[in-house]
């Protein structure tokens, strides 16, 4: 059974049910917003783009050049993540 407080159902929800799938959607928004979130802010995963672009230049599977963009490329998305994090205090 779903926890009272995570589908916000109670008392008013009887007096007014019409208001239940509109509930149900913004609960379900906001953990689409948590899951796109994390996904978006995933260090972990840029680091590992990182090792994987290393090892790619390292086995002469890309050039310089190739590696030197799209390392260019993460080390942004890396420092996107960084301030976002420290903007909303996590």
């Amino acid at each position: 059974m779903a926890n009272q407080e995570d589908m916000g159902l109670g008392f008013l929800d009887i007096l007014f049910p019409f208001f239940i799938p509109l509930k149900g959607l913004m609960w379900i928004g906001g953990k689409v917003k948590e899951m796109v979130e994390r996904e978006m802010t995933d260090e972990p995963k840029i680091h590992e783009e990182l090792l994987e672009l290393q090892m790619r230049l390292e086995m002469d599977e890309i050039t310089e050049e190739e590696y030197e963009k799209s390392e260019g490329k993460l080390m942004e998305k890396l420092e996107e993540i960084r301030r976002y994090k420290e903007k909303e205090g996590g």
